[in-house]
């Protein structure tokens, strides 16, 4: 049974907290969106040869040969939490010894921080039994990685952005007196020139201590805080993580308490990496459909190697009754929102729904097809998504061709999650610090 997670700020709150911020939107209902596709299930693409790639120049996430085995149970030894252990404490900039009595674990509060490319997250939370009960929880967007693509540095406005959003986080933590925490920064603060001296400008002047994670610990991660909602069923699935500066494509094999990882793919294409890499955009049929065109090209290049990877695993899961597939990011809880027609974004509605993969490919289709103002109206993406949404849709489109199920789970949880998950798993008590610390 799921833990109850409540949306962040409300039933009013946009879609994909745990990648995407709140905004305001629009009113009225979605239209409904038939598919012009045929039914059955869609065709992997072939591999593309890497050469004359337009992938930007990092390397996260590649992998070749294919990764050992993965087990979930286990931190990824090349990340490392950074947990900040204190009595009031997750801010702390060094360890402290805590001269109160310990309170009780079910008791204690947790923490979890994701500085992404696209947004601040926060996620505070509480035991209860094998799960969890959130009782604080914050995000906005900050564009952290906003020019990224072109300059390869972090501006001096988004870090701006970026700080604020964090010395909110600060004072949340402060308020909750959080037991443990982590925070982890992920594809924008990879990828910086300056990622590295963001991060020590963030534990001086807000105390938070981000560790930029590799992409197979955010991978991990993501899998961790949303397994849950897997559908049952037998043979290998698939697990996805669309965000705002990479994509990650996880192969699952459950059976187990928690999945094993059998494979995995980080490709440096997120809504806003893969919006800023196509450009402007003219208003016209023509640009529009020529833009989605590219956007699609260039994620299936980014992926060609692990759909090459993936196929005897996908033969093995078409032989089974379902081809398993589940979604975790703000542009699959988006379409989800428009495929049921909400008029504002409601979580408890769309976290661990199951919809068909046709919906979602015609929804986005049919975004892809419309203006700017025009997805502006739309309920459910408003004004600070409608220029990412297309991004997202093109990659989730690619997807389904990879991994061409019937059915895609949503989740509305992931990194957080998992890290909270992490955390509450080591139980017990802080450990105390050198005597010689305690005056810090």
């Amino acid at each position: 049974m799921a833990e109850y997670l409540p949306p962040a700020n409300g039933q009013g709150v946009q879609p994909g907290d745990h990648k995407a911020g709140n905004s305001k939107t629009g009113k009225g209902k979605a239209g409904k969106n038939k598919s012009s596709r045929k039914k059955g299930r869609s065709k992997s693409r072939p591999s593309r040869n890497n050469a004359g790639s337009s992938l930007p120049p990092t390397s996260a996430g590649t992998i070749s040969p294919p990764p050992p085995r993965v087990d979930l149970s286990q931190e990824a030894a090349q990340a490392p939490a950074r947990v900040v252990e204190t009595g009031n404490p997750a801010i702390a900039p060094e360890r402290v010894t805590t001269w109160q009595k310990p309170l009780p674990h079910h008791r204690q509060a947790y923490a979890a921080i994701d500085l992404g490319t696209n947004n601040c997250r926060l996620l505070i939370a509480r035991p209860s039994g094998e799960h969890f009960v959130v009782i604080d929880a914050f995000s906005r967007v900050v564009r952290l990685g906003e020019g990224l693509a072109q300059t390869g540095r972090l501006s001096d406005e988004a870090m701006d952005r970026a700080l604020a959003a964090l010395h909110v986080c600060a004072d949340k933590l402060r308020k909750r007196n959080v037991h443990l925490a982590r925070s982890v920064a992920t594809e924008a603060c990879r990828r910086a020139t300056n990622g590295a001296a963001f991060i020590e400008r963030v534990r001086e002047e807000t105390g938070i201590r981000l560790n930029i994670i590799t992409a197979q610990e955010e991978a991990r991660l993501a899998v961790l805080g949303c397994h849950i909602l897997l559908e049952q069923g037998d043979g290998p699935a698939m697990i996805f993580d669309i965000g705002g500066g990479s994509t990650e494509m996880v192969l699952v094999e459950t059976g187990e308490t928690v999945p094993r990882i059998l494979d995995w793919q980080s490709a440096p294409w997120g809504v806003v990496s893969l919006t800023e890499s196509v450009g402007p955009i003219a208003d016209s049929p023509e640009a529009r459909a020529e833009a989605y065109a590219e956007m699609r090209r260039r994620v299936d290049e980014g992926f060609a190697d692990f759909s090459q990877r993936v196929t005897p695993m996908r033969e093995v899961a078409q032989a089974q009754e379902r081809i398993r597939l589940l979604g975790t990011s703000g542009t699959v809880t988006t379409l989800a929102s428009l495929h049921l027609e909400l008029p504002q974004y409601d979580r408890r509605a769309v976290d661990g729904l199951i919809v068909p993969a046709d919906s979602m490919r015609a929804i986005s289709q049919s975004l892809a097809k419309m203006s700017y103002a025009e997805r502006v109206a739309v309920p459910c993406i408003g004004r600070e998504r409608s220029d990412l949404v297309v991004a997202g849709c093109a990659i989730l489109e690619s997807i389904l061709d990879i991994w061409p199920a019937d059915r895609l789970g949503i989740a509305d949880r992931g990194i957080r999650e998992g890290i909270l998950r992490s955390l509450m798993a080591g139980g017990g008590e802080p450990a105390r610090a050198p005597a010689q610390q305690r005056n810090l």
